[in-house]
């Protein structure tokens, strides 16, 4: 599964990886802080305690110095500088904590002779190990002095240091720099042995708190999870789903709450459902009812219709007002059935090949009479589109969507567009009328809605038809739209799957505006 849609869908996961970086950070930025102070706390105890040493070696180099000044006058330089050496050296023990580096101060010459002033040193430590700032500050100073530095020996091994210098005055040579070089070979070990203790316990840290919140974040989301599972199936229409309760918590509190809510729910909907059951049986019944009085009325209402000319005016005018108005009222007889048996869900398709374009001209065809009346001119374009469905239904839907454009086009033309594509088909009729205004882009497909009731309309109309139309349309598992165009008018596109209950991502008719108002 696509990382993105996980961490988008699991609340589960975006709280433990968040848990994690969050505390893989906190650990970072602890752990660095701890490992600096812990190694500049062994790095500042060594540093003291080489300097002290250093000066406590460079007063045994002055009393040996001293002492074999006043002894024996007969000593070489070379062998008072090897003694003062070997003194020195012998105070770092075994192992030695330090090497010792004697080497010539100033010019390094011996000022009586002129040659150059014997230089000691144990280990094999290099003169190179001494940094020429540390030199220099001595020189300047003529002071103890230190500075961190790699210690390098003859062999080519390299190791971190201290050196600490102070000068040193042999009377019978001249002066010289003693320079103490304590490796921090142990100090480095113990730093990295705490840097690696360090990263191994944030490591398991880490994945502890990550195991800790994924337990805890499982132990809150669990409960959710059962939540958003009973809630489907309440969607779904199972309505005797509950969530069973656990303990006296906050969930138990939520699931206590949630269960009572889906018990009114049920209630309610049960209630609803009869009552519905109730008013659809009470209009089926009314409608079949209604159908034998209205026939015996329509027969009496053909004679005098048929016999108008030898009635005197008014009652010649009534015979026609009282044929037009039983029409009037069959229609809406036969949508309240029609209405009815959706409601009930019975209505059921019997779905046909047939052409779409065909079935249109038949129906522009059929409302020429009523267009011209109308003074409405009915423009037709398109090509055949093939398709299965049910034609009778099919054929309401588009005499609805014309007769409408007509009754609410305004005396001007009517475009009708017919299209298909590899997915479905699609009709969009279009007019040039007022468009939709008011309320009408909310309830334009309500039952007995009528967008302006003391509008005088040639076609009467009972409210009825687009609810109809709308529910065909969804029993072939198509849209309805319904949009204002940019320069004026309704525009009302029909689009229809290849087969019924076939799946539509697009239409072959795009609508001229690009904000549709509605969908049904």
């Amino acid at each position: 599964m696509n990382p993105l849609k996980i961490w988008r869908r699991s609340l589960q996961t975006r709280v433990v990886v968040t848990t994690t970086i969050a505390s893989a950070l906190a650990v970072v930025v602890f752990g660095f802080l701890l490992v600096q102070v812990i190694s500049s706390g062994v790095i500042d105890s060594k540093t003291r305690l080489s300097v002290s040493e250093a000066a406590i070696a460079r007063d045994e180099a002055v009393r040996v110095v001293a002492a074999a000044d006043t002894l024996s006058a007969s000593l070489s330089e070379e062998a008072l500088v090897d003694t003062v050496v070997s003194a020195v050296a012998l105070r770092a023990g075994e192992p030695s904590v330090y090497d010792v580096l004697l080497l010539g101060a100033g010019a390094a010459t011996n000022a009586e002779n002129g040659a150059r002033v014997p230089e000691r040193g144990t280990n094999l430590v290099t003169e190179a190990s001494v940094p020429t700032q540390l030199r220099e500050a001595l020189k300047e100073s003529n002071r103890q002095a230190w500075q961190f530095s790699e210690i390098e020996f003859l062999d080519g091994v390299s190791q971190p240091g201290l050196v600490v210098g102070a000068p040193l005055e042999i009377p019978s040579i001249g002066r010289y720099d003693l320079y103490l070089l304590f490796p921090f070979t142990q100090e480095a070990e113990t730093i990295t042995l705490v840097r690696n203790a360090t990263v191994g316990a944030g490591a398991l840290l880490v994945g502890v708190l990550t195991l800790i919140a994924a337990f805890v974040t499982r132990q809150v989301v669990s409960p959710v999870r059962r939540v958003a599972s009973v809630a489907r199936e309440l969607q779904r229409g199972n309505l005797a789903q509950r969530l069973r309760v656990q303990g006296e918590d906050d969930l138990a509190s939520l699931a206590v709450s949630f269960n009572e809510m889906a018990t009114d729910i049920e209630a309610q909907i049960r209630r609803l459902e009869e009552m519905s059951s109730l008013q659809q049986r009470f209009v089926s019944d009314v409608s079949h009812e209604l159908r034998t009085p209205l026939t015996t009325v329509r027969m009496a209402a053909d004679v005098l219709f048929q016999e108008r000319s030898s009635l005197p005016p008014e009652a010649a005018r009534s015979a026609e007002l009282l044929a037009a108005q039983l029409d009037r009222f069959e229609d809406l007889l036969v949508n309240l059935l029609e209405i009815s048996k959706v409601d009930s869900g019975a209505a059921t398709l019997d779905s046909v090949d047939m052409d779409l374009l065909e079935v249109t001209e038949s129906v522009v065809d059929s409302l020429q009479a009523l267009a011209k009346r109308a003074n409405v001119t009915l423009q037709l374009e398109g090509g055949p589109c093939p398709v299965t469905a049910d034609r009778r239904r099919v054929e309401r839907i588009v005499r609805n969507l014309v007769s409408n454009a007509i009754d609410h086009g305004d005396g001007r033309p009517v475009e009708i567009t017919v299209a298909c594509d590899s997915e479905g088909v699609a009709l969009m009729v279009r007019d040039h009328g007022p468009g939709l205004v008011g309320d009408a882009p909310d309830r334009v497909f309500d039952r007995f809605w009528r967008g302006d009731p003391s509008r005088a309309r040639t076609t009467g109309g009972t409210g009825l038809g687009l609810a109809i139309a709308r529910e065909d349309a969804r029993l072939h598992g198509g849209w309805l739209h319904a949009a204002n165009a940019p320069d004026g008018g309704a525009c009302f596109r029909l689009s229809l799957p290849n087969t019924p209950g076939g799946r539509l991502s697009r239409s072959a008719v795009s609508m001229p505006n690009a904000q549709e108002l509605v969908r049904a």
